[in-house]
């Protein structure tokens, strides 16, 4: 039945959802309008007050592309990639493997959204080696994960609620992370999804004349080795002293801020991933190269 439905709603938006940044040009747009209409402002005193206030947003905007980076980081550390190759073997069959994909992904973007919207593409390609799956499902089913980001530990508005200063304090006050990531009204639909996501993706497997699938052979492992050190610049690239020395001192940090009794925001958890992957990479070259990569 879902299978069913689901066709003529790809068809739909193959066919009228455009560029996401068509979105942002759209919405600012029906901003000027709002403004106009409620503020009694004519257009020189919209444009001015949006040109004024563009950049107001500069160190949220910095934040939400660090959560991205280190999340980007976090997800391409040896440790993470070993783990989904070894969870990709317990995926025996082409219905196991859509549901596999589908806890993962949530797991890990309600972990982080930057991580999981990384992890799930990762695993996706891991479990294509292996298992012939309708690859339009998989993928989809792979960032399926993301709707649990804003109810997880890295959501922006509860985070920067509960931030000391935030541009709302005067609206909102403070409110901690515990009345809402750790509510139990918001870990309730959390859980919900975590079940129902998942059989949902299942449950839209076509037929297997319908299916797509790709060759294996295409999706070929990154090159993770470990390059010579031959010159003294290699050689401090390739340091572990240099990445160890300053991962101790990003989790020295954060045990002394949490053991202070302080909670979580964006900066602490963006802050808290680029530690760990720091130090789960080893090394600042392989630390970095995620960040060059094309």
């Amino acid at each position: 039945m879902l299978n069913f439905l689901s066709r003529p709603m790809v068809r739909l938006i193959d066919r009228y959802l455009p560029d996401p940044f068509v979105f942002v040009l759209v919405l600012t747009l029906i901003a000027g309008i709002a403004a106009a209409l409620t503020r009694e402002s004519g257009p020189l005193q919209i444009v001015t007050m949006w040109g004024n206030g563009f950049w107001s947003l500069l160190s949220f905007s910095m934040q939400m592309l660090l959560v991205l980076v280190t999340g980007y980081m976090m997800a391409s550390t040896p440790l993470v990639r070993r783990g989904l190759s070894a969870l990709a073997g317990l995926a025996g069959s082409a219905g196991g493997a859509i549901l596999l994909v589908s806890v993962v992904s949530l797991a890990a973007s309600w972990i982080n959204w930057g991580f999981g919207l990384v992890v799930g593409a990762l695993f996706a390609r891991e479990l294509a080696r292996t298992i012939r799956v309708d690859y339009r499902l998989l993928v989809a089913s792979a960032y399926s994960g993301f709707i649990v980001w804003h109810g997880g530990l890295a959501g922006s508005i509860p985070l920067s609620i509960a931030t000391e200063g935030h541009p709302f304090v005067d609206i909102t006050g403070i409110i901690p992370a515990s009345q809402t990531i750790f509510s139990l009204y918001n870990l309730a639909i959390v859980v919900a999804l975590f079940i129902a996501v998942p059989f949902v993706n299942r449950a839209m497997m076509p037929s297997a004349e319908d299916a797509v699938y790709v060759d294996p052979t295409l999706l070929a492992k990154d090159d993770v080795t470990r390059p010579e050190s031959t010159t003294p610049a290699e050689r401090m690239e390739n340091s572990y002293a240099l990445s160890i020395l300053v991962g101790a001192a990003g989790a020295a940090w954060l045990i002394q801020h949490f053991a202070a009794g302080n909670g979580l925001s964006l900066n602490v958890i963006n802050f808290l991933f680029l530690t760990l992957a720091i130090l789960l990479h080893g090394t600042p070259t392989t630390c970095s190269r995620p960040l060059t990569m094309r």
